[in-house]
């Protein structure tokens, strides 16, 4: 079986920081998740979150793994899809309902 990447590309990704598309900061990756069977990256574990977007589903000190389908480039740091700018939208709807 022939590979196209060398194995050594997916640990370049260890240590980006992580950003929507929209700019807001996401988080740093700390590890991926790989689907082993595929062969192929299947997400991306997030440390160092931002606690503005993940307040609502995370509890400080935690990680999330975000869906690799939704990278859209890969550079100096990682550039998500606008999916993730919701979750900041949805929080500060939430809070404006509150108030």
């Amino acid at each position: 079986m022939e590979h196209d990447a060398d194995p050594r590309e997916i640990t370049a990704l260890i240590d980006h920081d992580v950003y929507s598309a929209g700019g807001t900061f996401v988080g740093r990756v700390d590890d991926l998740k790989l689907d082993l069977d595929a062969e192929m990256v299947t997400g991306l574990a997030l440390g160092e979150v931002n606690l503005e977007l993940f307040d609502d589903h995370i509890n400080e000190g935690q990680g999330v793994i975000v869906p690799y389908r939704w990278v859209r480039s890969v550079g100096d740091v990682v550039i998500v899809n606008e999916t993730i700018d919701r979750l900041k939208h949805t929080a500060e709807r939430k809070q404006e309902i509150a108030e």
